[in-house]
């Protein structure tokens, strides 16, 4: 029988989940299938009882219900169970719904691991919605110290605080002067996404030596990156660390690593054009 795999979100036309997995599929020779799942967040319960009745065999959760689906989810664990946010899910040998988080390891294999010297940086993250407690663990994992984040309502970062040790809060206001002082800024909100807004933020008085890393991937290139960029700057998209949290979460699934080779990156980058 044919397997099924999705990804819900909101919005969803722009993700290549499909595209990425439907690609490992027909190259392991796996008789299965990756689509868009359009879903409202009445409808997540529907969903989470279809992978228990084995309608579904697994499925990715993007924005905005990486924590809305959690109450629904028999058990978290690794990374899911420190971060509260989920992308990944399946069943297990005993029927349980389990919740997984790959973007941990996405964000530390796709970019973190080539930062030198990465436990003296200073990062601030901006945004603390779905994707912000996975950059915070995965800076904390990568021996980052110094971790400070920004949103524009200030509960959601206390609630970050509460929940992960020796992080900041920054405020809008003092962020100007303060931003000449971080070497790592990372984007965890939707600003930038195709379509969408993008950021109305000050960089003027960054260091020339900063990194800046966008967890979006489409498009390829906001109006922010393509700015540091002018000026500069080392800055990375989102599309090496979705492949990353991708190749995770099909190892999850199917227990084979796939390969990330050159045909694949062109194929996702086609789709961009």
């Amino acid at each position: 029988m044919k397997k099924k795999f999705g990804i819900i979100g909101n919005p969803i036309k722009h993700s290549l989940s499909p595209t990425l997995h439907n690609y490992w599929f027909k190259k392991y020779k796996i008789d299965a299938n990756y689509s868009l799942i359009d879903v409202n967040e009445d409808g997540l319960l529907d969903v989470v009882k279809k992978i228990k009745k084995r309608e579904l065999d697994g499925i990715n959760i993007t924005l905005p219900y990486k924590q809305k689906i959690v109450s629904h989810i028999d058990l978290l664990v690794n990374d899911a169970e420190i971060t509260g946010s989920v992308n990944t899910l399946y069943v297990d040998d005993q029927g349980s719904v389990i919740g997984e988080n790959t973007d941990v390891f996405g964000l530390q294999a796709a970019y973190l691991k080539e930062v030198n010297d990465i436990t003296s940086k200073r990062a601030l993250i901006i945004g603390a919605g779905g994707v912000s407690p996975s950059v915070v663990l995965s800076l904390q994992k990568s021996g980052v110290k110094h971790i400070s984040i920004i949103n524009r309502t200030k509960e959601k970062c206390l609630f970050l605080q509460r929940k992960f040790k020796n992080i900041k809060i920054s405020e809008w206001d003092n962020l100007k002067d303060e931003i000449k002082n971080y070497d790592i800024i990372i984007n965890a909100t939707s600003l930038g996404l195709k379509n969408g807004k993008d950021f109305d933020f000050n960089f003027e008085q960054i260091k020339n030596e900063l990194i800046y890393i966008d967890t979006i991937y489409n498009p390829l290139e906001t109006k922010t990156l393509k700015y540091l960029k002018e000026r500069d700057i080392k800055v990375f998209n989102g599309l090496n660390m979705f492949i990353y949290q991708g190749q995770k979460a099909f190892y999850l699934w199917n227990k084979i690593n796939p390969e990330i080779d050159e045909k694949l990156v062109e194929l996702l980058l086609s789709k961009l054009k």
